[in-house]
């Protein structure tokens, strides 16, 4: 990369507007450098002020969009970061296309525009999810899933493909190093994890779910702080997992509930339950919030894990996330009186 972090570096980062892209684009901003935001809606900037701060330039546009336009926006830049995506677990079959569209097709021609205009240093955001189930055991960037299993969501789904895209590419000595989240909470999370972290915390949660799901909770600071640690030093070609420590989300919930001085609700709907509802979840799913497609969560989550070490991440670029205590009470105990974002 052409100089040091925040030494006049233009970095180019695509779904800045997003969660976990607001957070890179203030973490890059913060340390001085230039950041062009790619996003869809112009009145979806990556900040929450009203008017862009220095160094920051929003462009309206498409991911998807034609590769050569998309080189054209990228020229000049020293370094891009490729976040944008859509993540939902339970969509109906005709949201599919759309998905695919966003995680596979953007993918391709965000990483082919990036090679076109020589950008020489390249971050695509992956996921913990392209590692499958690892059936409890806390795996690292070495670990090849059994893609005889199954996918286990579409989102799991286009998600692997994309992330099979950058390998491809980085076998043909593209720049490119791939960046794989853990579950992310924070400010701003409207995910259904984060609703039911929330909701113990509020004491207004009144069962719980997927008791025994298994992730690698991160704070949305600490994983824009991992992002960027990749861009500025991680090696060309490795893959580094960004998460915390592993833990099922019934002990999350539990100590979401413990931070706001409650208990957490005793009534835990089984997965065999869940179940039964399946045939009822497209008639029910807009008037209740019940996904439509029940079936494919409870397969995505139902003593599931997706459970990574962020060991070479730690050792290599200095990452080291917060506690998930210390995560949650940032959050939960800090923006009780003002908000969650």
């Amino acid at each position: 990369m052409t100089g040091a972090s925040g030494s006049g570096r233009r970095i180019f980062v695509t779904g800045g507007s997003g969660f976990i892209g607001r957070a890179v684009v203030r973490r890059l901003l913060g340390q001085g450098d230039a950041v062009t935001s790619l996003v869809r809606d112009r009145r979806r900037g990556p900040t929450e002020s009203l008017e862009e701060p220095a160094g920051l330039t929003v462009i309206r546009g498409d991911t998807t969009g034609p590769v050569e336009r998309l080189a054209e926006l990228m020229a000049s830049h020293d370094g891009l970061i490729h976040l944008a995506g859509s993540y939902r677990i339970g969509i109906a079959p005709s949201e599919r296309d759309a998905m695919f569209a966003a995680n596979v097709t953007a993918t391709t021609r965000v990483l082919d525009a990036a090679m076109a205009a020589g950008v020489p240093r390249v971050v695509t955001i992956s996921t913990f999810n392209v590692m499958g189930d690892t059936h409890g055991v806390v795996v690292d960037e070495t670990y090849r899933r059994d893609l005889g299993e199954g996918y286990l969501s579409y989102y799991d789904e286009t998600k692997m493909r994309a992330h099979e895209l950058a390998l491809e590419r980085i076998a043909r000595g593209a720049p490119i190093m791939v960046a794989l989240p853990g579950g992310v909470y924070g400010p701003g999370d409207h995910s259904g994890v984060g609703a039911q972290i929330i909701g113990a915390f509020d004491g207004t949660l009144r069962y719980r779910t997927v008791d025994r799901a298994g992730t690698c909770l991160v704070h949305v600071d600490d994983e824009a702080d991992g992002i960027v640690r990749v861009l500025d030093g991680g090696r060309l070609g490795e893959l580094y997992m960004l998460g915390g420590a592993p833990q099922r989300l019934g002990d999350a919930i539990a100590l979401a509930a413990r931070l706001g001085g409650r208990r957490p609700p005793r009534l835990s709907v089984p997965p065999s339950m869940l179940r039964l509802m399946v045939p009822l979840a497209p008639h029910l799913g807009e008037r209740f919030g019940i996904p439509i497609n029940l079936d494919e969560v409870i397969r995505a989550s139902d003593d599931v894990t997706y459970w990574g070490s962020s060991a070479k991440a730690e050792k290599e670029l200095g990452f080291h996330p917060r506690d998930l205590e210390t995560g949650l009470r940032d959050w939960l105990v800090g923006d009780a009186t003002g908000g969650r974002g």
